[in-house]
């Protein structure tokens, strides 16, 4: 993402990833001391809902909001936000059925992703994401119910990866 030119441009991002595999409570426990630093303006946490289920993840929401940390969740996990950025998925995905997805439609074979080949669809992925968020609000449905979905699109637009590049 900060490969984005947008997002080079009109932000100074840190990006930290956690250990692999970790679950949405230790993300956001770490999100909430990051948010400590007085030279952090905002911190985010991206974790997945994933299914079967994380345990702690409600816990995780809700410790995080306390803390003013908006979380980008992806229902069933973040290689949905990854299909968004070729195709709607609307119907229901377990993580296996998520990460087979989108390995077909970028053609990589392991969990590395390649940055240039999500930069150039760039405009679809919010919109996306955007009208999974609009049927579930119409439809009330709530996590873990809601299911595909991804609230990445507004970690996008806090990055400022929807604006054109300043010059």
């Amino acid at each position: 993402m900060k490969r984005l030119p947008e997002i080079r441009a009109n932000t100074s991002a840190e990006i930290e990833i956690d250990p692999p595999q970790g679950v949405p409570l230790t993300l956001a426990r770490r999100a909430v001391d990051r948010s400590r630093d007085d030279e952090v303006d905002e911190c985010r946490c991206v974790f997945d809902v994933e299914w079967p289920l994380h345990p702690n993840r409600e816990q995780a929401v809700h410790l995080a909001g306390e803390h003013g940390i908006k979380p980008a969740i992806s229902n069933p996990c973040f290689e949905l936000w990854l299909i968004l950025h070729f195709e709607d998925q609307t119907g229901f995905l377990n993580t296996y059925a998520a990460d087979r997805r989108s390995r077909h439609l970028d053609g990589r074979s392991s969990k590395r992703i390649a940055a240039e080949r999500y930069n150039a669809p760039a405009r679809h992925r919010p919109q996306r994401a955007d009208q999974l968020t609009k049927r579930h609000v119409r439809n009330e449905t709530q996590s873990p119910d809601d299911n595909p979905s991804s609230s990445m699109s507004a970690l996008i637009r806090a990055l400022g990866a929807d604006r054109p590049p300043a010059r």
